[in-house]
């Protein structure tokens, strides 16, 4: 059986590089492995917190109770047909790992969330998206334990209430289910989606005479490297803050105050905000305080410059959530998770 450690430093484990300590730690690679450590949680009056790539949590203070690293692994193809094939992927795999895969095998689909920080587990839960695509287009099914009743339950795309960076895993279910793996649909024959963002001047600048999965993503590479800060390099959890939607009405007195402020239509009809661009506006573009500041090239992008506490970041969203709101008259919503 995995050992559960005690006093453990978490800071590797959060791409913040928050220096807190988990009370409790183990990792698991299987739901048997899962099971057993929930059986013999030390704390039982706390309920397991379940980590994955770290990419996308802000831990505020030290965790008392238990956390579970889900390092669950797999690749593998569990069906296929004429048009697509169909990847079973552990939730403990990486993300990129997982788009690279599907790129050597010339499978479309995901070329466009190339880069993304994270786990497996983490991209349905979040319904990570980027460049004009969002996992709800490739995803087919996943298995989840719960926590409860410790049973495997199968969530099919209409169980999970994809939404906007949204699912039922981060609200209705929220630490109550654990995500094993998840099964992809991707295309044999491509779909390029390249009209979201810089991609098609990216490709242009790249010289990319036949357009290919291989170049999109290489182009969606190029661009987040050039806007987002690496992990490794200094801490944070690429963007902050949710894109905030408002009514048209809203949008058009703006418009007409800010001429140039970016806007991107809805299907429900609302207009999505350019979260970053309200940021910058705001004056917090570049700013630092203590070692807690916001990116000099990504107003989106909270970072610690080496010893910011979970607080520090907590409280700097904060006032920029305020600003932001007195400026525009626009609520900002955090999209990381906040312990």
């Amino acid at each position: 059986m995995t050992q559960i450690q005690q006093n453990i430093p978490l800071r590797q484990y959060n791409t913040l590089g928050i220096d807190i300590v988990a009370r409790f730690f183990a990792a698991f690679t299987s739901v048997d492995e899962l099971g057993e450590l929930i059986e013999n949680n030390p704390n039982t009056g706390i309920a397991p917190l379940i980590l994955g790539g770290g990419s996308n949590i802000l831990f505020k203070d030290h965790v008392n109770g238990l956390v579970l690293k889900n390092d669950i692994p797999g690749l593998s193809v569990v069906k296929e047909d004429a048009d697509r094939v169909y990847v079973k992927t552990g939730a403990g795999e990486v993300w990129h790992k997982f788009v690279q895969f599907c790129l050597h095998q010339n499978w479309a689909g995901v070329e466009n969330l190339s880069l993304i920080p994270g786990c497996v587990g983490a991209s349905p839960m979040q319904n990570i998206g980027a460049y004009g695509v969002e996992i709800k287009e490739v995803f087919e099914e996943l298995e989840a334990f719960h926590l409860h009743d410790k049973k495997v339950y199968v969530f099919k795309a209409s169980d999970c209430a994809f939404g906007y960076r949204e699912s039922v895993f981060k609200r209705k279910y929220r630490n109550q289910f654990v995500i094993l793996n998840v099964t992809y649909r991707l295309n044999k024959k491509p779909v390029f989606n390249t009209s979201y963002g810089a991609i098609e001047q990216e490709l242009e600048r790249m010289g990319v005479q036949d357009l290919t999965i291989q170049a999109v993503s290489q182009a969606v590479i190029n661009i987040r490297t050039s806007k987002l800060p690496d992990p490794a390099k200094i801490g944070n959890a690429g963007s902050f803050f949710k894109n905030p939607s408002v009514v048209v009405a809203l949008y058009e007195q703006l418009k007409k105050q800010y001429p140039h402020i970016v806007g991107y239509p809805n299907t429900d009809g609302t207009i999505k905000l350019a979260a970053g661009w309200l940021i910058e506006q705001s004056g917090w573009k570049g700013y630092r305080h203590g070692d807690a500041g916001v990116h000099e090239r990504q107003a989106l992008v909270l970072v610690n410059y080496g010893h910011a506490t979970g607080q520090d970041i907590y409280d700097l969203s904060s006032v920029i959530m305020k600003s932001v709101h007195d400026k525009f008259g626009v609520e900002l919503e955090r999209e990381v998770n906040v312990v």
